[in-house]
């Protein structure tokens, strides 16, 4: 073998052996970020949302806000509706998250039409909130939820531990999450915060942050009346 082609063949040992040894969090990281980024994007067509003035009037009274941007009919873990979701909580006058979490149920609650819904769920008290660190909890069983009130000139005093707001396609109140199972997804916090973490390390200590995450915080941040 020439000496060119030895060195061409050691190149290309080199660079396959790179890609075989490229580590699979960076490539589990994109992933996360892409649900935190339509997380942003789902926060941000609520507080657009005219008929969600509740909501953004209340936003701020909030402990955490949970952000679905997919429940899903069918097909999610079992034969019920799902999806990923992250959560941002408030510790002080600062925001800490995201947290990921997957919802399931067994029981589909979509009304007749809807097959995909973005939910936001404003967790009220610290009953909500110490079930939210729990790796696993069962909405409506763990913690009291409610559906948010809807619409321009919504006005209601509602007592419950989660509040929860959902759309589909101009469709308000498309999916039922009482009920539903709010699992820890321990894999993805550890790949996005590059170690083994506990939903209080990232939610109330702070103790990890990924500035990839900034942009969201900071959104919910300003619409809870923060900087």
């Amino acid at each position: 073998m020439t000496r060119t082609n030895l060195r061409a063949a050691t190149l290309a040992l080199a660079a396959t052996a790179s890609l075989a040894l490229a580590p699979v969090p960076a490539m589990a990281q994109s992933e996360q970020q892409r649900l935190v980024n339509q997380a942003d994007t789902t926060l941000s067509n609520f507080l657009r949302d005219p008929e969600m003035t509740w909501l953004q009037q209340n936003i701020g009274r909030a402990r955490a806000v949970l952000i679905a941007p997919e429940i899903v009919k069918a097909g999610f873990i079992f034969g019920g509706s799902g999806g990923r979701a992250v959560l941002v909580a408030k510790e002080g006058a600062k925001w800490n998250g995201p947290s990921f979490y997957t919802m399931a149920t067994a029981s589909v609650g979509f009304q007749a039409g809807v097959s995909v819904s973005e939910v936001v769920t404003l967790v009220m008290t610290q009953k909500g909130m110490d079930s939210m660190l729990a790796a696993n909890f069962k909405v409506g069983g763990d913690a009291s939820v409610a559906a948010g009130p809807v619409g321009a000139g919504a006005k209601s005093d509602i007592l419950a531990d989660l509040i929860a707001f959902s759309r589909a396609k101009g469709v308000y109140g498309g999916v039922n999450i009482d009920g539903t199972l709010v699992n820890l997804s321990d894999d993805w916090n550890r790949a996005y915060y590059g170690k083994s973490v506990q939903p209080v390390d990232i939610l109330v200590r702070g103790s990890v942050h990924n500035k990839s995450a900034d942009k969201l915080l900071g959104d919910v941040g300003r619409a809870s009346g923060g900087k």
